[in-house]
């Protein structure tokens, strides 16, 4: 097939703003992950879905250098950015600020168990502070018009039975939160690390089904171990909206199918990208836009780490990988990185054609 007229070349992204979000697919925000340069790419991917940044402390966001950590494309909307703190006028000039750079909507992080963000007052120990968290809630819907929402666990350490969820919700709710994004584990907060809290705690599903059964007026959305768009659908049936974190980020072209599969009623749905053709498509347009940030002087590897996962389980993708890796570092032609790389996953050689592609000298 010649691969140039092949039918799924993703243009060049236009900007797109929504007037009411949609919430029925997220990508979760995931710290060190989902970065402006990963909500491109997964733009390029689904056109729907709804994008979350990586958790930004307020004070980061208040004192911070915020072109850098809240800089953001007109593509990437709609867009959720996910703050973490514990005072209530800190966390309420924080959103301000948010909604100032064009965010679609508030989060607040109440989910993260790492000793980092205890530390700080924020994060999954809040739920023990269910008042704390309306005070906060309070406080930023009185400083913006955009939603401000919650993501929480079931619970943390012993406190984890139905009824305190339930609880927890309940004051929050009444502060005016109406969006509430539950990862159906709870947390222990020692003797487990971020990760392990990520599998070892059971996931319970039935807690969040039962929560949006008593409290159907909220809009919720359900998180954790959810990898395949059969298990997005059978959610679905029981909760408002679902989240995937980590399944997105290392198998991109997971992404590829959700506007069909979630999304398939609006008429702008962008059609399945999930074979190699299509894949290489996407992979040119973000190398284009890479390639925009390198000759500003930023390194390539720092953002074509986002696709190394591109063609995952797919044949060629160790080549592709291996290539992307060892060549980004000093690459300044990323546009002719990939080209070469897309030869290990279009053909069946196992080296690319000489297209003139040469890794630069380390001292370039």
């Amino acid at each position: 097939m010649n691969q140039v007229e092949h039918s799924s070349e993703p243009d060049k992204l236009s900007p797109m703003r929504l007037t009411a979000v949609n919430r029925r697919f997220a990508v979760a925000p995931m710290m060190e992950l989902s970065d402006r340069h990963f909500r491109y790419l997964a733009r390029l991917l689904t056109r729907h879905s709804l994008l979350y940044t990586e958790m930004l402390t307020c004070k980061a966001v208040i004192h911070g250098d915020r072109e850098y950590l809240l800089g953001t494309g007109d593509v990437d909307h709609p867009v959720v950015l996910q703050l973490g703190g514990a005072d209530p006028i800190e966390m309420a000039e924080a959103a301000s600020i948010a909604q100032s750079w064009g965010y679609d909507e508030v989060n607040i992080n109440v989910g993260c168990p790492s000793d980092r963000v205890q530390s700080g007052r924020f994060g999954a120990c809040l739920m023990a502070e269910p008042d704390t968290v309306a005070s906060i809630v309070k406080a930023m819907q009185n400083s913006v018009s955009v939603p401000v929402s919650v993501k929480c666990r079931l619970g943390i350490d012993r406190d984890d039975s139905y009824d305190a969820l339930e609880q927890f919700v309940n004051v929050v709710r009444d502060a005016g939160c109406e969006h509430f994004i539950v990862h159906a584990r709870k947390a222990w907060l020692d003797g487990l690390s971020p990760k392990e809290n990520r599998t070892i705690p059971p996931l319970r599903y039935p807690y969040v089904y039962r929560l949006k059964e008593t409290l159907p007026d909220l809009h919720i959305t359900i998180n954790g171990g959810i990898d395949t768009w059969q298990d997005v659908q059978m959610h679905l049936q029981h909760v408002d909206g679902v989240m995937s974190g980590r399944k997105a980020y290392y198998t991109p072209s997971f992404l590829g199918k959700a506007d069909q599969s979630v999304f398939a009623d609006l008429a702008d749905a962008k059609p399945e990208l999930s074979d190699a053709h299509a894949l290489a498509a996407v992979a040119r347009s973000y190398a284009q836009y890479v390639q925009g940030w390198v000759d500003q002087g930023i390194r390539a590897s720092a953002l074509t780490r986002h696709m190394v996962a591109l063609y995952h389980d797919m044949p060629g993708a160790r080549k592709w990988r291996r290539h992307l890796s060892e060549n980004a570092v000093n690459c300044s032609d990323v546009v002719q990185l990939v080209e070469d790389g897309l030869a290990y996953v279009l053909t069946t050689t196992d080296a690319p054609p000489n297209t003139g592609f040469n890794q630069p000298s380390p001292s370039a």
